[in-house]
């Protein structure tokens, strides 16, 4: 299987430079000294997340038939608002397929981008995807499924080599697979001593039982949403599992109350709002770290969409711990 290239990656970031925003890493005082870390916040990013770097990337190279036929994705949240965007720059149409149960705050900025958005119960979405594809022949641009996905992702690896070329570890999140493997091509290959370690919840490890057995695993998806962090619900394609075989050093996983606590460190120390799943790296760095290599670390903080409500409950929550 043809991985993704550095080339390819290169090539996204021209394509996307004058749609994205180039978040900084920004060093964390309050961090271990021993351990020195910094976060790449993909929560500035227009759409709060970093899956406008794959959807701006996907949309950009399609052609002008395929440009008037629309475009549909699923997603449960991020790529759905990425998607979305991407398209209303583009002057065309978008059909997204959203479980029901996906944050209301995600289906209202879907809404908000122009996007139609058609809600379906859960494990349904790419069924209701392709019946949308087959009635309106639409262009499918799927969450991480695809080479010009990864490569959009791909370059907050770039940002990341360019900024802090001595980086040891990076850290980030994992689900589908689409940004662990864009990240982990481009950091490898600019900085090939730095490991590269996919995080995952306790509660949807499937890529970390996957790579431990060597082939896909399938965990229903009702295990799978068992997790808060609603954003790594995926699996990796085969696609993506092949990348995250060759390029991802290791996988390890982090428990709901883990990724709480990180989520009101990013909130109260680093003055970032993280939804669960872009909390999961920081969270590996806060309680994992000996199983984590030593070095200069940067954690991807992957989007900050989340409901007030859930962001109010865990701060009022580390307040009781602290007391």
């Amino acid at each position: 299987m043809d991985l993704v290239t550095l080339d390819d990656i290169r090539a996204a970031a021209d394509r996307i430079s004058d749609g994205i925003v180039r978040t900084p890493l920004v060093p964390c005082l309050w961090a271990d000294p021993a351990r020195p870390l910094w976060v790449k916040p993909e929560t500035l990013q227009p759409i709060g997340a970093f899956k406008i770097r794959g959807a701006l990337n996907a949309i950009s190279r399609l052609g002008e038939d395929e440009r008037r036929r629309g475009v549909v994705s699923y997603s449960s949240g991020n790529h759905a608002q990425a998607v979305a965007y991407a398209a209303a720059r583009a002057g065309i149409t978008a059909h997204i397929v959203m479980p029901a149960s996906t944050p209301q705050i995600k289906i209202d900025n879907t809404r908000a981008h122009g996007a139609e958005v058609v809600l379906c119960g859960e494990g349904e979405r790419e069924k209701v995807a392709y019946q949308i594809i087959a009635e309106r022949g639409a262009v499918l641009v799927p969450p991480f499924d695809h080479p010009d996905i990864i490569a959009g992702q791909g370059t907050l690896g770039l940002e990341i080599a360019h900024d802090l070329p001595d980086v040891e570890v990076v850290l980030v999140p994992v689900s589908g697979g689409g940004l662990a493997s864009g990240v982990a091509s481009a950091v490898t290959a600019l900085v090939p001593n730095a490991k590269v370690i996919g995080v995952e919840p306790e509660l949807a490890s499937d890529t970390k039982e996957s790579l431990r057995t060597g082939s896909l695993v399938d965990w229903p998806v009702e295990k799978r949403n068992r997790t808060i962090a609603d954003g790594l619900r995926s699996q990796p394609s085969e696609l993506t599992f092949a990348h995250l075989k060759a390029r991802v050093h290791d996988v390890i996983t982090v428990s709901e109350d883990e990724i709480r606590s990180a989520m009101a460190v990013l909130a109260r120390k680093a003055r970032l709002i993280a939804e669960p799943s872009g909390a999961v790296s920081v969270a590996a760095y806060l309680f994992h770290a000996a199983e984590l290599p030593a070095g200069l670390t940067v954690a991807v903080v992957s989007g900050g969409n989340l409901d007030p409500a859930l962001l109010s409950d865990v701060l009022d929550r580390s307040l009781d711990e602290e007391d």
